[in-house]
């Protein structure tokens, strides 16, 4: 595919799209009912319904008896701790077979023209983004995954928590399927504004920023607390009324979804004249300029917070604007001391 159809190229190799990135038209005013039909199919196609479907194939082909759950055993623990590795090692591997080791691709539709794997960092463990990816995703992420996963599953087992049946409360669960994402999203946006504070940053969140130019195994390179916080989102099934097929799928949407905001292309290419959208722009604007797009854009919250960069000269602009203001807010306060 020509991927200067789709967007532009600058000096350096860098893609862009070339239309501005949109707020989804949920929660927006006044109602857009066309744009918001015309959106939905986006909502469930791809990813969500492949995080779906993949919850309900872990529900009932990996997932033990509920008599077993009952009862925690390293047997069937160490079990899906070893299929949630090879999951997250075949998925997040093959975006980075294909498009960053065999590179059919190319560098169309790449945001950064640069490849990681092509210089040593020393941010990196052992100089390298790829292999300091997989050592968090895999010592730390992946065991905090399966760690609240088990949890909730013992938990759904001995009926601790408001949870209930598939067949006795199927439009219920259906409705609350369709809501995740959102929470998903709230959660996400929290817990993402907290670790940007200063003295948390600097502790926490700094060891995702160093992947700049984020591949897939920037997924989960993060520090054990921010994995811990990010997999936290799927607490909330022990409070609200749900089913554990619906725990899996949120930590699944988490787990595996980490990767479509990281894969650094906008579009995976699937013929000479078919693709994929990634909608991976808005995060990796967040990766480039640190304090814009906290969220992804479903729910509003940066529009509403001001920290929104739609990809535009006007959101550089409006960047732009904030750092002015704050560094003489700063200059005001030096001053006063």
């Amino acid at each position: 595919m020509d991927d200067l159809t789709f967007g532009k190229r600058n000096k350096r190799g860098d893609w862009a799209p070339a239309n501005r990135i949109e707020i989804a038209p949920v929660f927006v005013l006044p109602p857009q009912p066309f744009a918001f039909l015309k959106w939905l199919p986006h909502y469930f196609l791809p990813w969500n319904l492949l995080f779906a479907a993949s919850a309900v194939a872990y529900w009932y082909f990996a997932v033990p008896e509920t008599e077993a759950l009952k009862t925690l055993h390293w047997g069937w623990v160490l079990r899906l701790f070893a299929i949630n590795s090879l999951a997250v090692f075949l998925f997040y591997g093959a975006f980075e077979l294909r498009l960053y080791i065999l590179r059919r691709q190319g560098n169309r539709f790449k945001y950064n023209g640069k490849f990681p794997g092509d210089a040593s960092n020393p941010a990196f463990l052992f100089n390298s983004q790829n292999l300091d990816g997989i050592i968090r995703t895999f010592a730390s992420g992946v065991p905090i995954w399966t760690a609240i996963e088990v949890g909730l599953l013992h938990a759904s087992a001995n009926g601790w928590g408001p949870w209930v049946s598939l067949a006795e409360h199927p439009w219920y669960l259906f409705c609350l399927a369709l809501v995740l994402p959102l929470w998903h999203e709230a959660h996400f946006f929290a817990i993402h504004r907290l670790i940007h504070w200063g003295p948390l940053y600097r502790l926490i969140h700094s060891v995702h920023h160093n992947s700049v130019n984020p591949s897939p195994w920037s997924s989960l390179s993060m520090h054990p607390v921010e994995q811990l916080l990010y997999f936290s989102s799927a607490l909330v099934h022990l409070i609200i009324p749900s089913n554990p097929i619906l725990a899996i799928y949120q930590l699944h949407y988490a787990g595996f979804g980490a990767v479509v905001g990281h894969l650094g292309f906008d579009k995976i290419e699937l013929g000479e004249e078919a693709a994929i959208d990634s909608h991976a722009y808005t995060h990796y604007l967040h990766h480039k300029f640190f304090e814009v797009n906290y969220g992804d854009g479903l729910v509003p919250f940066d529009k509403w917070f001001g920290t929104w960069h739609d990809g535009t000269a006007d959101g550089d602009a409006r960047m732009q604007a904030r750092y002015e203001k704050r560094k003489a807010r700063a200059n005001a306060e030096n001053t006063a001391q």
